[in-house]
């Protein structure tokens, strides 16, 4: 599966997401996209799933017509992330194309 990580989304995670396509927002030149251009650029280039830390994003975006999967993680701590790698993975793995999916971080 290919995975973005948004520019919030601490990269330390991609180790516990080996078996995907992990890149960043970053890495792809895309750092000065706003939203709506990220998420169809994301599309466009085939990405699945859409991992941010964003928790305004659905009322930003109207996401309904997305093909990406969006996953939205509660913190931007990377030791609090670190602890939740189980719930992001089950996230990622059960999620649908289109939908979204919030991951509560303890």
């Amino acid at each position: 599966m290919r995975i973005l990580f948004d520019q919030g989304t601490p990269v330390p995670l991609r180790r516990f997401l080996n078996t995907h396509q992990v890149e960043t927002v970053f890495e792809r030149g895309w750092s000065t996209l706003k939203n709506g251009e990220l998420l169809a650029r994301g599309e466009e280039e085939g990405f699945e799933v859409f991992v941010t830390t964003d928790k305004n994003l659905s009322k930003q975006q109207n996401l309904s017509s997305r093909k990406m999967a969006i996953v939205v993680l509660s913190s931007t701590s990377w030791p609090r992330i670190q602890v939740a790698v189980v719930s992001i993975n089950q996230a990622i793995e059960t999620t649908l194309s289109g939908s979204l999916h919030e991951v509560r971080i303890p």
